[in-house]
């Protein structure tokens, strides 16, 4: 078992990374959630991923001792909303889930966001576990503590810090993800790699199609996820950094009404971007070839099947957009970006172009 310490003072936790440790997930937490000791647990989980994992999971739970209940909800996007946080919640009610207790988030991202934002709103907050089953959740979102909910208006735009206690990342259970969906995963660890650490980047151009990511290159993600956050945790500052590819990404997710998984989503918004930016003289003609063809090797698409006008329309209701600018992440280098502002108009113009 490999341990990553995520320092944030009294909400330090720990992610734990090893195979089979989904079925030692009761006795972990047992021992790391001690004080105040945890009585119940509400497992949450989509349908598809409560049939893979669920009796595992409360069988783990119970023969750790603790009364473990479970909140199931349909796969995909158009879950991730107001009303199953609901249903989470009355669950975690009815389970009389007391302050004490903890939600554990067993899937993929949606889970863990879904999950996260129950424990923040349960009882004014409460503990919560994550217990990633995706590549994509192990190496991004289970790390770092946002949680939220779609609005009609846009993706994530309900939610709040909420660190999980721990994460217990089992990558045994990568091996019944769809490849589609497991290079969504990849495309994260592509993206720290552009972002920070270059060696990461070319081992991921490398590798093998079809072939499972080492748990060093996993780690190794979720430290460098870890540092950014540890640095800002509230996404005032270089956490922004994270949101490579993110920008362009979530408009493409909206016009394809959530089709084109996150992953695909992000690896076209970073192809886009890395195009600005050479246009704007930011990086060099070498960049965007290098990209392509990393992503190339992880499965992942490099073409936008969209038209500028529908992307920007979307655009329009991102997060990172203030006033008439926005701020995007700039790729400088392979290991080095940077934000940037750019007037809203010439960002328009750029797609425009496309």
């Amino acid at each position: 078992m490999q341990t990553v310490r995520v320092p944030l003072g009294e909400r330090s936790y720990d992610v734990l990374i090893g195979d089979g440790l989904l079925a030692q997930a009761g006795a972990l937490c047992a021992q790391r959630l001690a004080a105040p000791a945890p009585q119940k647990v509400l497992v949450v989980a989509d349908e598809t991923v409560f049939a893979l994992y669920g009796e595992t999971a409360l069988a783990s739970f119970r023969a750790a001792g603790f009364r473990a209940e479970y909140s199931t909800f349909p796969p995909g996007e158009p879950s991730k909303t107001l009303a199953t946080l609901e249903r989470i919640l009355e669950r975690g009610a009815a389970t009389e889930l007391g302050n004490n207790d903890f939600l554990a988030a067993l899937g993929g991202g949606i889970t863990g966001d879904l999950t996260g934002f129950a424990a923040a709103c349960h009882r004014r907050g409460v503990r919560f576990v994550q217990l990633p089953t995706t590549l994509l959740a192990a190496v991004d979102s289970s790390v770092g503590g946002k949680t939220g909910v779609n609005l009609a208006a846009g993706k994530n735009l309900a939610g709040a810090f909420w660190q999980p206690s721990l994460v217990i990342c089992d990558p045994a259970t990568h091996a019944t993800l769809p490849a589609e969906e497991y290079a969504n995963g990849l495309t994260e660890c592509l993206k720290h790699g552009v972002l920070f650490d270059s060696a990461l980047f070319d081992r991921m151009a490398a590798r093998q199609p079809g072939a499972p990511l080492p748990a060093e290159d996993i780690r190794r993600s979720i430290e460098l996820k870890r540092d950014v956050v540890v640095g800002d945790e509230k996404d005032t500052g270089n956490r922004r950094l994270l949101n490579l590819g993110h920008t362009l990404g979530h408009a493409i997710e909206r016009v394809s009404d959530y089709a084109i998984p996150h992953g695909a989503a992000v690896a076209l918004g970073m192809v886009l971007i890395t195009q600005l930016a050479q246009a704007q003289g930011w990086c060099g003609a070498e960049l965007l070839p290098r990209l392509r063809g990393a992503l190339a090797a992880c499965g992942l698409p490099t073409e936008c099947p969209y038209a500028p006008q529908e992307l920007f329309t979307a655009l329009a209701q991102d997060k990172k957009r203030s006033g008439g600018n926005i701020t995007i992440v700039a790729p400088l280098r392979i290991g080095q970006c940077t934000l940037r502002t750019l007037p809203l108009e010439a960002f328009k113009q750029f797609i425009s172009n496309k």
